[in-house]
């Protein structure tokens, strides 16, 4: 959906899109350990995550929320931008994990829209699905800050 960003306060409250669909592949999970550090065995040791809790390697929940660019972009796109600021997370919840393989996409709903100095800053729901599972991936509310051209 293509949004000027002059209305983007007038969708609030409302779902504006969602993502394709997006295989999570082990190397992504293997790139993304490397990148943070994060090494836990459940993403990396597929012998031993096979016989773990989750039955085989699963992604990081930070690997999932760093899809929100990609996310967004598909979802969104907003007109009369200059430039786009991450400004935080309010809410964060991993529900339930991803197991290598499954495909997740993302569910983009504006919670609120606000003028600020020289542009707006909103605040996103993003509701990552897992492909035929009950729940969610990942649920988080995030403010970027969009600064108008």
């Amino acid at each position: 959906m293509r949004i000027p960003l002059s209305a983007l306060a007038e969708l609030a409250g409302t779902e504006v899109g969602c993502s394709a669909w997006h295989t999570i592949s082990q190397e992504q999970v293997e790139a993304f350990a490397a990148a943070t550090g994060d090494r836990q065995w459940i993403h990396l040791d597929a012998e031993r995550a096979a016989a773990g809790p989750f039955g085989g390697t699963i992604a990081h929940g930070y690997l999932t929320l760093s899809l929100t660019p990609l996310v967004l972009d598909e979802a969104v796109q907003l007109d009369e931008v200059a430039a786009v600021i991450n400004y935080g997370i309010d809410r964060l919840r991993f529900p339930a994990p991803v197991p290598v393989g499954a495909r997740v996409r993302g569910i983009v709903e504006l919670v609120r829209a606000e003028e600020i100095a020289g542009g707006i800053q909103a605040v996103w729901k993003l509701t990552y699905e897992i492909e035929g599972a009950p729940k969610p991936a990942c649920v988080a509310e995030l403010v970027f800050r969009y600064i108008a051209a």
